[in-house]
């Protein structure tokens, strides 16, 4: 099986909404039945662990029909394993520099990740990418470079050209808030 990326662009936390349910659909399609899905919360504070796990954890039950679905909560003690035996791994958004950070340690990521559904939310797809622009701090940065693409979640058109001296022969990925890219490798 290739790899499933499925990019989003985020969401707007003052909406009260539960997000966008075709994303969530996406990343369901393909799930197996008693499928293990990681959720990756290593770009949250530790109080804002919990409520966005079930947020997440919500919205994809609503999307899993009658399928059996296991989630865990990814630990960077056990992340290794964790992966090993996930069928769906789901980054969450947050602070795409915090979960750099923690995602380096891990140099053999994208051989891990093979074969599986990866679900990156705004930060979780900015990592993913060779390059990303983030509005939180006006700057383009390097990420893993899993996929060979230069990433905007949350675009607005104001971020327009921030990328045009940078990577010209990556494809540019523009990512509103709501809306999804999937790629597969």
């Amino acid at each position: 099986m290739q790899t499933k990326f499925i990019l989003y662009g985020g969401f707007d936390p003052e909406q009260t909404d539960n997000g966008n349910p075709d994303f969530s659909l996406e990343i369901m399609k393909e799930t197996p039945e008693n499928g293990m899905v990681l959720i990756v919360p290593f770009s949250k504070e530790v109080d804002r662990i919990i409520p966005t796990t079930e947020r997440v954890k919500n919205e994809l039950n609503a999307q899993k029909w009658q399928k059996n679905i296991k989630y865990e909560v990814a630990s960077q003690e056990n992340f290794i394993l964790q992966l090993e035996s996930a069928d769906v791994v789901y980054f969450q958004g947050g602070s795409s520099l915090k979960l750099l950070e923690v995602l380096k340690k891990y140099p053999n990521l994208k051989d891990l990740l093979k074969g599986k559904i990866v679900a990156g939310d705004s930060a979780g797809a900015n990592v993913m990418c060779t390059f990303f622009y983030t509005p939180s701090t006006d700057k383009v940065l390097e990420g893993l470079g899993i996929l060979p693409i230069k990433i905007i979640p949350h675009y607005k058109e104001k971020y327009a050209g921030k990328f045009e001296s940078i990577g010209p022969d990556l494809e540019e990925v523009l990512l509103p808030e709501y809306t999804y890219k999937v790629f597969k490798y």
